[in-house]
């Protein structure tokens, strides 16, 4: 993980030519262009992502969770018992509301020229993504959904994402505090959506037992 930040990193800026004028920084002045492939290019290579996750995640969950029990021991009670509640309704709306959050996140950046801090830390925490997938297959010493991607698509397009922005002159350099944000944003984002999620299909639940008692 500490070369995948390194490369995440890159090396620094080169500084300003002397003499050149104010504001050379600007969108309009830098060498190269931050292209509609790299900020909603986020949001498709996310969806190509998930839709991995969306075709196996939720029988994966399922039919895994007792092994994952089992292996491992030291596994929250409350975290398997959140697992193992899963269906498939309620994933697909979880990733619904990701959508939602990773095309705004993908808007923002298309808008702001790539230097939309919420972007950069989205794109960062897609990477950090990619790597957990990794850590998780590696666990468990197998397959688990979103492995099969990651180090095809989410890892090669974050690195080569980050790659163009620092050619733009917009990369926000990837520190300790950096990767902390875009692993929080990760984190924030799948919490979030999968307890709208879990909200919305409880809800729709209850009206569908409301309708039947009518």
């Amino acid at each position: 993980m500490t070369t995948f930040v390194k490369r995440l990193s890159g090396p620094p800026a080169a500084a300003p030519a002397a003499g050149s004028a104010p504001g050379a920084g600007s969108a309009s002045s830098v060498p190269y262009g931050v292209s509609p492939a790299v900020t909603l290019g986020l949001f498709a290579a996310w969806a190509l992502h998930d839709a991995e996750e969306v075709a196996f995640g939720p029988r994966w969950i399922r039919e895994n969770v007792p092994v994952l029990r089992r292996r491992f021991p030291q596994l929250p009670e409350s975290v398997g018992e959140f697992m193992g509640t899963f269906d498939d309704r309620e994933f697909r709306a979880a990733v619904g509301v990701m959508a939602v959050i990773v095309a705004a996140a993908a808007v923002s950046g298309q808008r702001s020229g790539g230097r939309s801090a919420f972007f950069q830390s989205t794109l960062d925490g897609f990477g950090l993504h990619g790597l957990l997938h990794l850590a998780q297959a590696a666990a468990v010493r197998g397959y688990t959904p979103g492995s099969a991607t990651s180090p095809v698509l989410v890892l090669p397009f974050t690195l080569w994402a980050r790659g163009r922005l620092r050619r733009a002159g917009v990369l926000r350099p990837l520190s300790v505090r950096g990767a902390v944000a875009g692993a929080a944003v990760a984190g924030a984002a799948t919490v979030v959506s999968h307890t709208v999620a879990r909200i919305l299909i409880g809800r729709g639940r209850r009206a569908k037992r409301g309708s039947v008692r009518g």
